[in-house]
């Protein structure tokens, strides 16, 4: 997803507002960004550590919906110019339900597909929710066979990548 402008409200044409828009997500996408300021984006990364050896392929890249570069579409591009003969788009969001899961995304993939007809770029999207729900479980049941400890206990803490 990029910037917006839902409201024009200065009066000006919609070329103005959607060259704005464009200027302020590319501002907003190449500010530089740490696991101090960006979380998310520092999770995600760790998250793409542990899932890239478990993949059959070498052609790998993040893309994000917003305020990050790549963007979903630079991210294709980049796999495709490697040669990928197929790409499979994956989102971190587990639940069906979301604005950037259901709207944003695939709306981001439209213009991609047109640009490469002879691609197939396939959204494996949404998840089959008894495999979340097993993965979920699964934390669950390991997170019981732990000693529990009064600072996890009442949520304090940061989250741990196990």
């Amino acid at each position: 997803m990029s910037l917006e402008w839902r409201e024009h409200s200065d009066g000006a044409g919609p070329h103005r507002l959607e060259g704005r828009a464009a200027a302020l997500d590319a501002q907003i996408r190449d500010w530089p960004r740490h696991a101090g300021n960006d979380p998310y984006q520092a999770g995600l990364e760790r998250v793409a550590q542990a899932l890239r050896p478990l993949l059959p392929t070498d052609l790998f890249a993040i893309g994000y919906n917003e305020f990050c570069r790549p963007s979903i579409a630079e991210a294709i591009e980049q796999v495709i110019r490697q040669g990928a003969s197929r790409v499979l788009v994956i989102p971190s969001m587990l639940t069906p339900g979301g604005v950037h899961s259901e709207v944003d995304i695939p709306h981001a993939l439209e213009d991609v597909r047109r640009a490469h007809p002879g691609t197939p770029i396939v959204y494996v999207w949404p998840f089959d929710l008894h495999q979340v729900a097993a993965l979920l479980a699964a934390h669950v049941v390991r997170a019981l066979q732990r000693p529990a400890t009064a600072h996890q206990a009442s949520g304090g803490g940061r989250a741990r990548g196990d």
